[in-house]
């Protein structure tokens, strides 16, 4: 499995996948150490350019507060399944493709 890029920008929310290596990404949501399920590609337009996409990972039970959480500010872009998101190579879709850039 590829590893999901995250976001250490001051959220609630630790890093996704914080402490845990690449095969077993957990939900980025505080205290939880579910498996991770979707993907919820974002970006904060005043900080990032428009085509960069941050990531964090969700579980089944927190992937609505997540993308809520980011959707209300306008920062959520697109919510997939991690097996797409991973067989996209980092983006959406079936085509390969690079992973975002950290930072």
């Amino acid at each position: 499995m590829g590893a999901v890029s995250s976001s250490s920008s001051s959220s609630p929310f630790p890093p996704a996948g914080a402490g845990e290596g690449p095969e077993s990404p957990i939900c980025s949501a505080k205290g939880c150490r579910a498996p991770a399920v979707w993907v919820l590609a974002w970006n904060n337009p005043k900080l990032h350019t428009p085509e960069r996409r941050k990531t964090w990972l969700a579980c089944e039970e927190h992937r609505e507060h997540l993308s809520s959480f980011l959707g209300m500010r306008g920062f959520l872009k697109d919510v997939v399944r991690l097996e797409e998101w991973e067989e996209g190579g980092g983006r959406p879709g079936p085509a390969p493709g690079t992973s975002p850039a950290d930072g």
